[in-house]
């Protein structure tokens, strides 16, 4: 009976090691954010965080929101890589974060104004409502923070149906346009 009562604790305690309710309640980048304008206070765009079948992370521009005169379909004319001449919406801004915590790393982001690619890092905060995104040349030093924020996952509705189809297989958007209808504005 000893021997059992060893054995039960020592697989008990190896459970509470292996992921502690406080990890599994940890906040994700996982869901859709909005970058604001600091001076007009006005969405600029909205982003899609997705985990990778690999465990990495991506973020996505799956909205934007254009000032007057700029071109309706922008396109990434300065990529050089695989997003070359890409539309901007839809395309993949932040790849290869490594979760470690409410901290990614080690991945990169895309300035689409002229297709260069910096070394990046975000950290979540531990309500999860905010996301601090930092593109760097360099050292972390060299770089500049951005606070996006946490849409609520009924925003998804007004993604186009393309990238929800794309980036979350199995979701469908509930507004008008997926029954063919208008978009309700």
């Amino acid at each position: 009976m000893r021997t059992y009562l060893i054995v039960l604790t020592a697989l008990a305690s190896l459970g509470l090691f292996a992921v502690s309710p406080a990890q599994a309640a940890e906040p994700s980048a996982v869901g859709l954010w909005q970058k604001t304008d600091e001076e007009t206070r006005k969405p600029v765009g909205w982003f899609l965080f997705v985990e990778r079948p690999d465990g990495t992370y991506e973020g996505i521009i799956a909205k934007l929101f254009l000032r007057p005169g700029e071109a309706p379909n922008p396109r990434c004319t300065g990529c050089r890589d695989d997003r070359r001449n890409a539309p901007l919406r839809g395309i993949s801004l932040i790849r290869d974060m490594k979760r470690n915590g409410l901290r990614y790393e080690d991945g990169n982001i895309l300035d689409p104004r002229d297709g260069n690619i910096y070394s990046a890092m975000m950290t979540v905060s531990p309500d999860g409502q905010t996301l601090v995104v930092r593109g760097y040349l360099g050292i972390a030093l060299f770089g500049k923070d951005e606070i996006w924020h946490r849409l609520p996952d009924s925003a998804t509705k007004e993604l186009d149906p393309a990238i929800v189809a794309k980036y979350l297989p199995g979701r469908r958007p509930t507004d008008a346009r997926s029954k063919g209808g208008t978009p309700a504005r």
